[in-house]
């Protein structure tokens, strides 16, 4: 399963570093982020993201970032998406899980938690498909192939994910019955009831393989072209270039295949490692080996090409080099 994200955070450093941390996870997919309230509820209504990253304790007191955001989201969306509150100040916690937070995760946020967030996200999916969803077409064929001729991808969570539980702490009346709801849940999750296991269980009967992604398979990328079907890997793709309404994919042998997609397509089909840095260029990160911010360009490992980047993906950039780095790095 793909998860899109997005972040909210009034200092873009604290972007970079909640970026390069979720980078690691290749189901986490990075749509955007704002440094604002109203950029941030925008941001959201356009994209309709899965998980949403907020910070409610900004530095910058201009930017209105708080926990009414998630109340503002309920006027607007019937799937408010699960809204993940990080801060360096854990008194917040309880106000948080109070407004509806589907997590709270203190600040600098760590890869371990994210695992666990993700997993419990998955989780409640399950649950979700197993009472919500029958019949569902699945979103990625059975030998995990991507076939560019077909519809735009939309990640299984935001297509099967059709009930909304509006939290009750929302409402000031019900606030009182909180924290008894949070300690079921709780509950819920580390001593399952045998009906729970069920469900779960009956899951796995239905149309929906929402675990397609457990064998961890590469994912195959099929350009179809009357009748001809090439079939590539996704990990030999070097970087997607745009050409009007097509896009050349170089691959890392040094051959070019032309898809009849846009690269808006390719971007939203994509995740990481693969990164747009530019209106014409979505690059594997696997295959960066320079970054020039001077000159702005990329260099393409064993190879003399160079990728411009532009100003309005800087933080792309950014995200490439910190997840570069937070390797087995060395610097000298």
């Amino acid at each position: 399963m793909r998860h899109s994200f997005i972040i909210i955070d009034d200092e873009t450093e604290s972007i970079l570093k909640t970026l390069s941390v979720a980078a690691r996870f290749q189901n986490l997919h990075f749509v955007g982020s704002a440094n604002s309230y109203e950029e941030g509820v925008n941001l959201i209504l356009e994209h309709q993201p899965s998980l949403v990253f907020l910070e409610i304790n900004p530095t910058k007191k201009e930017s209105n970032l708080s926990l009414q955001l998630i109340s503002e989201l309920y006027r607007y969306l019937d799937v408010v998406p699960k809204i993940i509150v990080t801060s360096s100040d854990k008194s917040l916690a309880y106000d948080a899980i109070k407004h509806g937070a589907f997590d709270y995760l203190p600040k600098p946020v760590d890869a371990n938690d994210i695992r666990k967030l993700v997993m419990l996200y998955e989780k409640s999916f399950l649950r979700s498909a197993a009472v919500v969803t029958v019949d569902v077409p699945r979103p990625i064929a059975e030998n995990h192939i991507v076939n560019v001729q077909s519809a735009p991808y939309v990640s299984a969570p935001d297509e099967v994910q059709v009930v909304s539980e509006k939290p009750e702490a929302i409402q000031e009346a019900e606030s009182e019955d909180q924290s008894e709801l949070v300690s079921a849940v709780i509950n819920e999750e580390q001593n399952p009831t045998s009906d729970s296991q069920e469900a779960i269980e009956a899951t796995k009967a239905l149309p929906v393989q929402v675990d397609a992604n457990k064998e961890e398979k590469p994912l195959i990328i099929c350009v179809k072209s009357y009748g001809d079907y090439r079939f590539i890997e996704a990990k030999d793709i070097c970087y997607l270039q745009a050409d009007n309404n097509s896009t050349d994919i170089h691959l890392f042998n040094g051959e070019m295949i032309t898809a009849f997609k846009t690269l808006k397509h390719f971007e939203n089909v994509l995740s990481f490692p693969f990164i747009r840095i530019h209106n014409s260029y979505i690059v594997n990160i696997d295959y960066v080996s320079r970054i020039h911010t001077g000159n702005s360009v990329c260099y393409i490992k064993n190879t003399t090409t160079k990728l411009p980047f532009s100003k309005s993906y800087k933080e792309n950039v950014d995200a490439i080099i910190n997840s570069i780095t937070k390797g087995n790095y060395l610097e000298i």
